[in-house]
């Protein structure tokens, strides 16, 4: 999430050569430049207490991130180190669910704080907040960085708040202040650190002593979504990512095997990937929204008498989507609560392009990009997210039907014996991965 002196840059970047940049990871990489106390690479320590004695006793959980790494692509491509460590541990062969929409910042924070998009209030990479009159977007550092905009605990805050350290090489939201806490470790984004650079400073994190070493990290890989949005899932640059981003898993599982500690290693992925049908479905040729705010397909009606006309223009004009009050969502979306999703909201029936507003003569406008994500898991499979999970907790060769991936968060907390609120997610679809605890 950043550079130096604040200015933007790697806007409109594409997919570069050796794989090395994104874009959904577009909401990193598309982010403002941080300042020269937080240069790219550099790990930033918060100054939080050391492990308690009690915790330095728990096991360890590496969470790791491959983003828009769809769940078929293990044999679709072939990851020979991914697939080995789900048969030492476990997975879901068929897939983790997302939660709508299907895209990065929602689906890392559903992650991370077990909540739904609705409830951990970042409905969307970027999105219009009508109480705080401001918009939410991930290509601007000050609102990223900025914690008021997220609710729950993630899971690295959750840790400190129990006096264990925790580590984040990258995960949105892992740069702010939230529910009072920084991680002991974490760094400024930046999309072209080496990816052995950001192993080796996890396996780094590991040898500190025991007061200082980090039991929670994470880690973010981004080039399979790269690749994806660049050449669509059966391009040859997909292809070529996932077998570069398995070499790197490799080297991570070889890194932790050698460390004489209790390492649990998650590998999962926030969405899948689909390859993109049609030019852009334009909202403004359906309806009037001359006085709404919007956002990407995002409504903000000026008034309820607009909200309603806007409705009933958009109702079956086009089988690419359908078009809700915001209250009518349906249930299993859990899109129906929070202002910042809009009214009317717009779900895709397919891997189509949808934007409220058509550019102007004199702006620029391209196609949507080959390969796509964002979408309703129910209408298209292919945004179901991969999950993999190995180490001493786990037992081998387990499988589990596909599951909702804010269910990870109550299981991490499980392993590391951390006390939860409320969330949304559920450990029990996955307790059958996890070894019996030993009897006293």
């Amino acid at each position: 999430m950043t550079g130096t002196f604040y200015r933007k840059i790697w806007i409109n970047i594409a997919f570069l050569l050796a794989l090395r940049l994104f874009t959904d990871a577009r909401a990193f990489a598309q982010m403002e430049a941080p300042p020269p106390s937080q240069a790219p690479g550099k790990v930033i320590e918060v100054a939080n207490p050391p492990n308690a004695a009690a915790q330095q006793a728990k096991p360890y959980v590496v969470l790791v991130s491959l983003d828009g790494f769809r769940y078929d692509y293990v044999t679709k491509y072939s990851a020979p180190n991914i697939s080995a460590l789900a048969k030492r541990g476990a997975s879901a062969p068929d897939g983790m669910i997302p939660t709508y929409p299907s895209t990065t910042f929602p689906n890392h924070l559903a992650i991370i704080t077990g909540l739904y998009p609705e409830h951990h209030g970042i409905v969307a990479n970027s999105f219009w907040d009508p109480a705080r009159q401001q918009r939410y977007t991930y290509t601007d550092r000050s609102t990223v960085i900025d914690g008021s905009w997220y609710s729950g605990v993630p899971l690295w805050s959750l840790a400190e708040q129990n006096h264990m350290r925790a580590a984040c090489y990258f995960w949105p939201g892992s740069e702010a202040e939230i529910a009072g806490k920084r991680p002991s470790y974490y760094l400024a984004f930046d999309p072209f650190v080496p990816n052995d650079q950001r192993v080796d400073q996890v396996i780094a994190w590991l040898k500190l002593p025991p007061e200082k070493r980090p039991h929670f990290i994470t880690l973010y890989f981004s080039e399979v979504d790269g690749a994806g949005h660049a050449s669509g899932p059966d391009g040859k640059e997909t292809a070529d990512a996932v077998k570069a981003i398995d070499t790197e898993i490799g080297k991570l599982v070889a890194g932790l095997d050698a460390l004489p500690l209790p390492i649990d290693v998650f590998v999962l992925a926030d969405h899948g990937m689909e390859a993109t049908r049609g030019g852009w479905t334009n909202l403004d040729q359906l309806a009037d929204l001359s006085h709404f705010k919007t956002d990407g397909p995002l409504m903000y009606a000026p008034s309820e008498a607009e909200a309603v006309q806007a409705y009933q223009s958009l109702k079956g004009t086009s089988e690419k989507f359908i078009v809700y009050r915001r209250a009518d969502v349906p249930r299993e979306l859990h899109y129906d609560s929070n202002p910042r999703s809009g009214d009317p909201v717009v779900v895709a029936t397919g891997p189509y392009g949808i934007r409220t507003h058509t550019p102007g003569v004199n702006e620029p406008d391209k196609p949507p990009s080959p390969g796509q994500h964002g979408y309703d898991p129910r209408f298209l499979p292919s945004m179901k997210a991969l999950f993999v999970v190995a180490g001493p907790d786990i037992r081998a060769g387990v499988t589990v039907a596909p599951f909702e991936n804010v269910d990870v968060y109550p299981l991490i907390a499980r392993i590391l014996g951390l006390p939860i609120g409320k969330i949304d997610g559920d450990a029990k679809p996955l307790e059958s991965f996890l070894k019996p605890a030993p009897k006293n």
